[in-house]
């Protein structure tokens, strides 16, 4: 358990009072349990969304107790919750992105096992691990997914349900009315760029939301409320990640639920991770490049741990390299000074990102594709370049100099196109969980005019990427969606 401060408990930087913990967030009013309104089984349609993340400095080193930079980008999951009349007894999945449908009856689900009073989880309940009885007891819901794909795609989607099962049993009830869940999403999926993490943070957020435990997000919603709703969204994403990849850093759901930057550090895995929230880091534009190239986190943290038992000195302090630039970086962003919009700051933190790509070049978990990238990006002069996550393939990420013209942007894109890259413009730094209530997106009509309903067919017709972002994005053609809501925390 993490350390408790005058009954607080502080996870992943953020404090919650465990008596204030049972308030609804309003103006510090008790929330009656008795009292909590059910969901209506007509309730108007909405969506949730959360985004991806990049590891900005510190690759590698983080495994080896230094401190690394984990930065949220604009690449985002989308969830729409379709509640169903009262007479539909079903609850769906449904991830087209990734081929996955699938349907389960509400009351044929094990709510007895999760309602157990000695296995029931509260929703500002802390879960450090998961039940294997409540595990055991939702095995055979998951037999028949996708029962007749192949193996490798059928782990994927049973991954996935179970993810969604855990969240929705713990966090829900039986009289939940039936609910359709249509997630679809703009992040590429094995790229190291917490997809799955976006993907529980949008489930734990949208349950949240049904069982009226969350308040706002809203303008003048004060800090330490909104700080609260972001902690129990992310402690419930964390338990969804654990059903995915069983032992999660918590980094990834993390930053994908409150946004900006963190800086990570985990010097004893038997105790919680330092995380501590950069809630100022400013929003920056990104290149994203992805190599398609397939690589293996494993493998890559195998070969540093080699090189380290047979380089053990030399290894040693290439990863404290890695380590100061990590801290100087997190120095100079949140200096008074750092301007985002100015080159000389823009230059000092592009420098380090060179250095730190270097680093991990001498460590060996680069690859061709990655410095080619480098070499193109250096060529046109647009940016500083360096490889982001565990390396040999996936992602290169280039901090954008201010003014680089579209012309220069084309150029680089037709060449990475012709050379088989694939290349997203996004921003650094950007909102967390984000929300759409009602599903309805403006268009910048004015409120009273209404605007356009987001439903399932629509959502589901979306053409890849680019129909996702017009259809739904957080950010339109001409900027930021106001529809769009988030708890946002700044010091």
């Amino acid at each position: 358990m993490p350390p408790r401060t005058n009954g607080h408990v502080r996870v992943g930087g953020i404090t919650e009072d465990l008596e204030d913990i049972h308030l609804n967030g309003t103006n510090g009013r008790k929330r009656m349990p008795s009292k909590r309104k059910l969901s209506s089984p007509m309730m108007p349609a909405f969506m949730v969304s959360a985004p991806a993340k990049v590891i900005l400095f510190g690759e590698h080193a983080v495994v080896h107790g230094k401190a690394a930079i984990a930065a949220s980008i604009s690449l985002r999951s989308y969830l729409l919750v379709t509640a169903l009349s009262k007479s539909k007894r079903t609850v769906s999945l449904r991830f087209p992105d990734i081929n996955l449908s699938h349907t389960w009856n509400l009351d044929d689900l094990p709510w007895g096992a999760f309602s157990h009073p000695s296995r029931k989880k509260r929703y500002y309940d802390l879960v450090t691990e998961l039940d294997p009885e409540l595990i055991d007891a939702i095995e055979p819901h998951l037999e028949n997914v996708s029962e007749r794909a192949p193996e490798d795609i059928r782990r994927v989607h049973r991954n996935s349900a179970s993810c969604f099962l855990y969240l929705l049993l713990s966090l829900g009830h039986q009289q939940l009315p039936g609910c359709l869940y249509t997630l679809r999403s703009t992040i590429p999926i094995g790229a190291g760029l917490g997809s799955s993490a976006s993907i529980a943070v949008c489930l734990a957020a949208a349950l949240l939301k049904q069982i009226h435990t969350l308040s706002g997000p809203h303008e003048d919603q004060p800090p330490d409320e909104a700080r609260l709703n972001i902690e129990r969204i992310n402690r419930w994403a964390f338990v969804g990640e654990m059903c995915i990849h069983g032992n999660p850093s918590g980094v990834d759901n993390t930053v994908s639920t409150q946004g900006k930057a963190v800086v990570f550090q985990r010097t004893d895995y038997s105790k919680p991770p330092r995380v501590e929230p950069l809630w100022n880091f400013p929003e920056l534009p990104l290149l994203l490049v992805n190599t398609k190239q397939a690589k293996s986190t494993m493998a890559e943290v195998a070969k540093v741990a080699a090189l380290k038992r047979e380089h053990p000195e030399i290894t040693e302090s290439i990863l404290a390299a890695i380590d100061t630039v990590s801290k100087s970086a997190a120095e100079l962003i949140g200096h008074e000074d750092f301007d985002s919009e100015e080159l000389a700051s823009l230059e000092k933190v592009g420098k380090l990102m060179t250095i730190n790509h270097g680093l991990l070049v001498a460590l060996g978990v680069s690859h061709p594709r990655l410095d080619r990238i480098r070499e193109l990006v250096d060529h046109e002069g647009i940016g500083w370049t360096k490889l982001t996550g565990a390396g040999g393939g996936g992602c290169a990420i280039t901090l954008l100099k201010p003014g680089v013209s579209h012309e220069r942007l084309k150029s680089l894109e037709k060449i990475l196109d012709d050379e088989g890259y694939e290349k997203f413009e996004a921003t650094l730094g950007c909102d967390g969980i984000g929300v759409l209530e009602p599903a309805v997106i403006r268009n910048g009509i004015e409120d009273d005019q209404g605007g356009e309903e987001i439903d399932q067919e629509k959502f589901l017709n979306a053409d890849g990427i680019e129909g996702v972002e017009e259809l739904v994005g957080v950010h339109g053609q001409d900027g930021p969606r106001e529809a769009w809501k988030f708890w946002r925390v700044e010091d």
